[in-house]
């Protein structure tokens, strides 16, 4: 793709004696954050109010509309219809709720308006909304990118090295095995990572999103822990409230197989945002964070980039720039594509195939033994 970048998507692997996945560059770019910036159109980090606001009123309205649909309709439409509407409800609910958590997740990086206040504000009750602790993820989140790409001290999905890879890992490295692991990680995977802080940093004891005296918190972060922890209890009584009312299997069908379906895009977004074959990942002796922010790859989820407010498809640049409102997000990565050049990766696979090569590809890190840079890894899966 020349200068504007290149496309992993056809790349096939050379065991299979075909064309092996180029490795991304991992020395240190020949241009620097502030030369990136001045290639983006000024307005492009402008903040809008009101624009923004038009994105959470548009989601919510139609989150309002199939749930009306759902409750007014479904029941008068004759077998199997019926039967039929509710799997094509939750997927349409699951989807657009999962643009909700984004701009949520925008509100955590200030990228929502010019008052901070107002982002918090808005990002805890959607996110709230949605059982996810808000001021929690925002501090965790912050983290990770500021450590993004480093096996030390990133925050989520840290590949290990062959060293660390459990024993069991060698039972699952097969197709039915792949599909276990996949099934597990994208029902669970996003709860025990709140909970239990599964496929996260390594702490020195015991890291829950939920205590607001864990390791992954400082003191002055501790009292909004706390906030993020009742805007959960509050969700959580209201939840209650509705089943005793409405009944646990109608509460289930509107709000908790969409729910279980925003969770698994979370998961399933943010692993294939930092997974790839092509992708490096750094030791201490080598990461900085510009070659960490650029170890990560935009992906084509089709009609769904622009329901998920195109985190999908512009990852790289909100690496990059996080505070930039996902509405410039597009026109910055296309303007930035050239100054990157090699070091912006693109994936066009669908994102159902990615998540299979990926699971089979990435098991581990190594730092390839053919080069005499050591602090670079690279993904394999020969266990």
């Amino acid at each position: 793709m020349g200068a504007g970048g290149r496309s992993v998507s056809s790349a096939k692997h050379e065991e299979n004696n075909e064309t092996p996945i180029r490795q991304a560059p991992h020395e240190k770019p020949p241009f620097t954050l502030s030369q990136i910036k001045k290639a983006i159109p000024p307005h492009c980090f402008q903040r809008s109010l009101i624009r923004s606001f038009s994105y959470v009123v548009y989601d919510l309205s139609l989150v309002f509309l199939f749930y009306y649909m759902a409750t007014n309709y479904f029941h008068l439409l004759p077998a199997p219809f019926s039967y039929l509407a509710w799997p094509v409800y939750w997927i349409f609910q699951g989807c657009v709720l999962t643009g909700v958590w984004v701009i949520a997740h925008e509100c955590g990086h200030h990228a929502f308006s010019d008052y901070q206040w107002v982002d918090d504000t808005v990002g805890l009750v959607l996110h709230s909304a949605l059982l996810v602790p808000y001021f929690s993820w925002k501090y965790s989140h912050r983290r990770h990118h500021s450590n993004t790409g480093s096996l030390e001290r990133d925050e989520v999905f840290v590949p290990k090295t062959k060293s660390k890879v459990a024993w069991y890992a060698k039972y699952f490295n097969n197709p039915p095995g792949r599909v276990i692991s996949m099934f597990a990680t994208l029902t669970l995977g996003w709860p025990l990572y709140l909970t239990l802080n599964v496929s996260g940093r390594p702490y020195d004891r015991f890291a829950c999103h939920f205590d607001p005296y864990g390791p992954i918190y400082s003191d002055r972060e501790r009292i909004q822990i706390f906030i993020s922890d009742a805007g959960i209890f509050a969700t959580a009584y209201a939840l209650l409230c509705l089943a005793m009312v409405k009944g646990l299997a109608w509460l289930v069908c509107i709000y908790g197989v969409p729910l279980l379906i925003v969770n698994a895009f979370l998961v399933l977004i943010t692993y294939l945002q930092h997974t790839h074959p092509a992708l490096p990942h750094y030791d201490s002796s080598e990461w900085d964070w510009l070659r960490g922010a650029l170890a990560t790859v935009d992906r084509d989820y089709g009609v769904l980039n622009k329901v998920f407010h195109n985190i999908t498809d512009t990852h790289v640049t909100h690496h990059l720039f996080s505070s930039m409102p996902h509405y410039h997000a597009m026109e910055a990565t296309k303007a930035i594509r050239p100054i990157l050049g090699e070091y912006y990766q693109l994936d066009r696979t669908p994102f159902y195939k990615a998540m299979w090569r990926e699971a089979k590809e990435c098991v581990y890190v190594e730092p390839d033994e053919r080069s005499p840079t050591k602090g670079v890894f690279w993904y394999r899966n020969k266990i």
